[in-house]
């Protein structure tokens, strides 16, 4: 018998949570910015816009929203998965799936209602891809597949 329903998803969100926060961090300081701001941006997505000039705890506010939403994208695959049993056979193929559908929610619907449309650049876009995917879906479908 396959591990709980809520080990899977705090298992799931712990390690896609980290992962993808890590490479926000990693891309943050690429363009030259300072994480605390990366994360206090994530908070501002809640708190409105005074966040952004908010001291550490804005920054610790963004970083638990983070897991927030990663907890419930993990809840809502995992819980799909344990009534398609597809989704655990192709595991691989449906983290990637799922990778893009996360892309496509966050970037064509979430992120535009909050900071408005920006248009996409390729090295931003391939790094998306790379973080919702590889280091979101296919994690989240792993832990599912148990």
């Amino acid at each position: 018998m396959g591990q709980s329903v809520s080990r899977r998803i705090v298992g799931a969100t712990v390690v896609a949570g980290t992962l993808d926060i890590l490479s926000a961090v990693v891309y943050t300081l690429i363009a030259g910015h300072q994480p605390l701001n990366m994360l206090k941006g994530l908070a501002s997505a809640v708190l409105g816009d005074d966040a952004a000039t908010g001291g550490l705890h804005i920054a610790l506010a963004g970083l638990l929203i983070h897991f927030v939403i990663m907890a419930v994208m993990a809840a809502f695959y995992i819980v799909v998965a344990d009534r398609m049993p597809v989704l655990k056979s192709r595991w691989v193929l449906a983290g990637i799936a799922y990778g893009i559908g996360l892309w496509a929610v966050m970037n064509l619907v979430v992120l535009p209602l909050r900071f408005g449309f920006h248009p996409f650049k390729p090295l931003g876009l391939a790094e998306q891809f790379f973080s919702h995917i590889v280091l979101v879906g296919i994690p989240i479908a792993w832990f599912a597949r148990k």
